[in-house]
């Protein structure tokens, strides 16, 4: 397997192994959420089918650990109580069946970044991190993208991991955003278009029961939920907002057929 140690072992494997590691320094606190975050992506991004796997609902109640290391492992949570690390979200195979696999990784997602928000915070109250390392310590975890935003697809690279882009490529890049732009705009002219058309074709041969002419996709037409005839609006002098506030409509053909008392 390319990512975790499984599920097994007595429970909170995964946190016993990250407490063998207590960062110290604002660095070594990063870099630790960085190696787990990296853990938590391979997971949900790269190994999408063994994580999916190992979250079987018929388990007990099961975590999702990163691992310093940039591995990770689904297994249950730590026996000790307190913890010695904060957990993961608990119980996230029982959710596993009953929604989208895409919802249910984005949800595992949005956990995780708690968590590793957690514990990073944790080494910073544990070794006595003050306001300025604390805030340092936020800001270079916020310059990352979120796990969610990786999961859901919203970004997928830090800004600082991409290479440096000239001027040029700026401006190129500028250029191409403008122009894609423009085919996005085009793209979805096109789309409505089509769907005018599909509409003509299906109606094309409707006649309307009163004048008898044919279907335009510019006309306003309501159809008799009595005989199933269309007819243009104004041939039965009925509005699109007049419409909106009839519950069943009747031709005059069909309102006048009153039913003859045997």
């Amino acid at each position: 397997m390319d990512g975790g140690v499984g599920v097994g072992g007595g429970g909170g494997v995964g946190a016993a192994a990250a407490a063998e590691y207590n960062p110290r320094t604002v660095e070594e606190v990063f870099r630790d959420l960085m190696g787990r975050r990296a853990g938590v992506i391979k997971a949900l991004v790269n190994d999408v089918e063994e994580f999916f796997a190992q979250c079987d609902p018929e388990k007990e109640n099961l975590c999702l650990y990163g691992l310093p290391n940039e591995q990770w492992e689904v297994n249950l949570p730590a026996e000790e109580v307190p913890p010695e690390l904060p957990e993961p979200a608990l119980g996230i195979n029982f959710a596993r069946d009953g929604m989208q696999t895409k919802d249910w990784l984005s949800l595992v997602a949005v956990h995780s970044d708690v968590w590793l928000l957690s514990v990073a915070f944790y080494f910073g109250a544990r070794f006595g991190f003050n306001r300025s390392d604390r805030k340092r310590l936020f800001n270079m975890i916020n310059d990352l993208p979120t796990v969610f935003e990786v999961v859901a697809g919203g970004t997928k690279r830090h800004p600082r991991e991409k290479s440096s882009v000239s001027n040029h490529g700026s401006n190129k890049s500028k250029s191409n955003s403008k122009n894609g732009k423009e085919t996005k705009v085009a793209q979805a002219k096109d789309e409505e278009d089509g769907v005018e058309e599909e509409e003509e074709d299906e109606h094309g041969d409707t006649l309307c029961g009163a004048c008898g002419e044919n279907y335009a996709a510019d006309e306003f037409w309501i159809c008799c939920d009595v005989c199933e005839k269309w007819f243009h609006g104004k041939c039965v002098k009925i509005t699109p907002a007049r419409a909106e506030h009839i519950k069943q409509y009747k031709c005059p053909s069909c309102s006048s057929n009153k039913r003859v008392r045997p």
